[in-house]
């Protein structure tokens, strides 16, 4: 199936993290709440399924601690970031310019995890999440009603890929490859009509809404500055009035 959207491009994207969010409404602001990106990877292609190109960075930076957990899962050690690793700012600039060449939809199995990681790294460079900009794709949220077993609202990255092709998917937790599995998910499901354009369409405009975190030190200044405001044309008003 061919996909008649208004975007030409896909960029499916994956990321390797410290640890965890403590909390998932609180802005990038708390840093010490959002893990940090120790992977991230992503492949674009076009919306017919040739790849056009991938993209693979482990980063440098020395301002996190990776909790052991996190190294029990994709096993990636300070060590290995010291030795393999560049600066964050580097990966997210070449994260950037490809987004904004070309102007995908944004796809990712657990997108929401990835969405708010990358935010959050990008906060730590001093920019805002570019990912706001983009239509954005889950892919798990668009196979729930795959899911068989009654006590598993969704299916996990390699569970799918099982179910869809017949085989273990061996290399799960490398940004890399779990963002090429997911593309190969994606375009399978397009074939077989479990992912549709409608769907498609309509998951791309709900779901950053979804994901938005807002500073509510922010918001408590707008009110204020809105109240001074309001104070200051009734007292306009006033000594206006008082002057006839």
């Amino acid at each position: 199936m061919y996909i008649d959207s208004v975007r030409d491009y896909l960029l499916f994207i994956d990321t390797e993290t410290s640890g965890l969010p403590r909390k998932w409404n609180v802005p990038y602001s708390k840093d010490k709440n959002w893990p940090h990106a120790v992977q991230m990877a992503w492949v674009v292609y076009t919306r017919n399924g040739d790849m056009v190109k991938q993209e693979n960075h482990y980063i440098s930076d020395c301002d996190f601690n990776i909790e052991p957990s996190a190294v029990k899962v994709h096993g990636i050690t300070r060590k290995f970031l010291n030795d393999n690793g560049v600066p964050r700012v580097e990966v997210l600039s070449k994260l950037e310019e490809d987004l904004n060449q070309y102007q995908p939809i944004v796809a990712g199995h657990f997108m929401e995890l990835d969405y708010h990681v990358i935010g959050a790294d990008f906060s730590r460079i001093g920019k805002d999440n570019p990912l706001k900009n983009f239509p954005v794709f889950c892919t798990m949220l668009a196979t729930r009603h795959l899911v068989r077993n009654p006590a598993v609202n969704y299916l996990r990255l390699n569970e799918l890929y099982t179910m869809l092709f017949g085989k273990k998917f061996h290399f799960q937790h490398n940004a890399l490859a779990d963002a090429q599995a997911t593309a190969e998910c994606f375009f399978l499901l397009i074939r077989r009509n479990d992912i549709n354009e409608e769907q498609l369409e309509k998951q791309s405009r709900i779901t950053i809404e979804g994901y938005e975190v807002t500073d509510n030190r922010s918001r408590t200044l707008q009110l204020i500055l809105l109240i001074v405001l309001i104070i200051l044309i009734i007292a306009w008003i006033w000594v206006v009035k008082r002057s006839f």
